[in-house]
């Protein structure tokens, strides 16, 4: 296996299918008109490697920030350097998102910016790792949302500001890792990494109650962690590769039962979410904020570049099932985050409820489903990064996080008023908005696998609408509330700077949703085979 960026072979034939995302021969028999080529799965690259040879920027963001976190373990920097240089490293890190977005060829798609080189040979292990159009947006939620949770953290100015920085430019290296890896013990590797500093982050910097917070997020995550690997050394042994773009697919329902539970609790999806109520309420707002906004987005990735991919016919076997369980999961959340008495669980329990929607758009397993899921995946993914944050500002302000206690900060306070309502608009997906698009795209979706799914989803909706209004009506209108006092200053610059950027990138993305849906799944020969082959 040679160093550097290596291209991807295929071998497609009647009985052969290699590459990373295909389509089972019988499927495409289907569709495929004489004259066409074999089809693939939309995210495989039948070509080869379309990035510029030798191209590092997928290697330069993952190790930007994990550089940039040991040099402010070992170097004797005050709290105010190792904060100025975590967060100089976190804009870095766009900057470098912001090339590979620019040079990312999205007409061709396939896989890009990849680099291959030998790690255990015997085992066929290999360092390979690239990117597919939906991984590049993937990443930019990422990048932003923790250079957005580094700046917070660096205001707030945490306890032990060195280690508290270093752990988050750590994690922002591990989960850049887990979007771009195609090797699968490679991306277990990443992923177990991402979650150790999760686990101190909650553990040393949480609430009263992180103790008992941090035990049963460790307890749930390690069980998914032992699933996760089982699956992948049975998955690869039998493959007698770990590589994601040559490793076949399989038919082993105990393999593809072990990524979804694995990625269930990781998500979390019902009934695997114990952990998720007192994680998210215990963790410092912006650790919250990266729990919901990126992690959860980690194991969804799961589903999309495992799951549905590699185990085609269990997918489909359990794809019933599953679809109940994000539906339950889906209005079970509303319900929870409407009766919710505080403003993180109106938040954590609303990440439960759209984690089940982002499921059902991903096994829908059609066009519509699979761009609608991710749209909503990036869309969800800064809505409640933006929403933590505003917690985190008002509990500040107030002391509480409780609703009853609030109220009536719009008065006196525009730019905290203009920033929550604006998030919590395209929250409610009103027309027009990014949330709107994705919801949309994904009932469109899952109600080609039938009307119940659709019209669960369309219930949840409505829901989601009352929480939304209930919590921007809490903490904005009523009366006065007894936690609110006059000297509750408006939002500071720094707190703007902040989350203006993801209000930004919110109504951006309100403006041209196709940037995402358009590009993401970028193969066209083969998206119609998989719209209508997985029946």
């Amino acid at each position: 296996m040679s160093s550097g960026t290596t291209p991807v072979t295929s071998a497609v034939s009647s009985h052969t299918c290699r590459p990373a995302f295909c389509v089972p021969t019988r499927w495409r028999s289907r569709h495929a008109s004489p004259s066409s080529p074999s089809s693939s799965w939309p995210l495989s690259d039948p070509t080869g490697n379309t990035s510029p040879a030798g191209s590092p920027v997928t290697t330069v963001l993952i190790l930007l920030p994990l550089a940039a976190a040991l040099v402010i373990w070992v170097l004797p920097l005050n709290d105010i350097s190792a904060g100025a240089l975590a967060l100089l490293a976190a804009l870095a890190e766009v900057g470098v998102w912001i090339q590979m977005l620019v040079r990312f060829d999205f007409g061709r798609g396939g896989l890009q910016f990849a680099q291959q080189r030998n790690w255990f040979s015997d085992l066929h292990v290999s360092y390979h790792v690239g990117v597919y159009g939906f991984s590049v947006w993937l990443i930019g939620l990422t990048v932003v949302t923790m250079a957005a949770a580094i700046a917070y953290g660096f205001w707030v100015g945490r306890e032990r500001l060195r280690a508290y920085m270093g752990l988050l430019l750590f994690l922002t290296g591990a989960v850049v890792g887990v979007f771009s890896a195609q090797d699968l013990l490679l991306f277990y590797a990443f992923f177990e990494a991402m979650m150790i500093p999760l686990y101190v982050l909650v553990g040393v910097w949480g609430g009263p109650g992180r103790l008992a917070a941090t035990l049963k997020f460790v307890i749930y995550t390690m069980a998914g962690s032992l699933l996760m690997l089982a699956a992948i050394v049975v998955y690869g042994l039998s493959q007698d590769t770990f590589d994601l773009v040559q490793i076949g697919q399989s038919s082993s329902n105990w393999i593809f039962l072990g990524f979804v539970a694995a990625f269930a609790i990781k998500a979390p999806l019902f009934p695997l979410h114990g952990w998720l109520p007192d994680a998210y309420r215990e963790a410092p707002p912006e650790v919250a904020a990266i729990l919901s906004g990126v992690v959860s987005k980690a194991a969804a990735y799961g589903f999309l570049r495992i799951a549905i991919t590699k185990f085609p016919d269990p997918a489909q076997h359990y794809r019933a099932p599953i679809l109940a369980l994000a539906a339950i999961g889906l209005v079970y959340g509303s319900l929870l985050a409407f009766r919710a008495p505080d403003l993180r669980g109106v938040i954590a329990y609303s990440s439960l409820a759209q984690m089940g929607l982002i499921t059902m758009g991903v096994f829908s397993v059609n066009d519509l489903g699979l761009n609608g899921s991710v749209l909503q995946m990036v869309n969800h993914g800064l809505v409640s990064t933006s929403l933590f944050l505003l917690a985190g500002m008002v509990e500040r302000r107030t002391l509480t996080g409780e609703l009853s206690r609030l109220g009536g900060m719009a008065r006196g306070r525009p730019a905290l008023a203009t920033v929550l309502l604006t998030t919590g608009v395209i929250a409610l997906a009103v027309p027009l908005s990014s949330a709107f698009a994705g919801e949309f795209l994904v009932l469109a979706g899952v109600f080609q696998r039938g009307w119940g799914w659709a019209v669960t989803g369309a219930v949840a909706m409505v829901l989601a609408a009352m929480y939304v209004l209930r919590l921007i009506s809490a903490v904005l209108h009523r009366a006065v509330g007894p936690a609110v006092s006059d000297a509750a200053l408006d939002l500071r610059p720094a707190e703007l700077g902040v989350v203006v950027p993801l209000v930004a990138c919110l109504l951006a993305l309100s403006a041209w949703p196709a940037a995402i849906t358009g590009h993401s799944f970028r193969n066209d020969r083969a998206q119609a085979d998989v719209a209508q082959g997985f029946k």
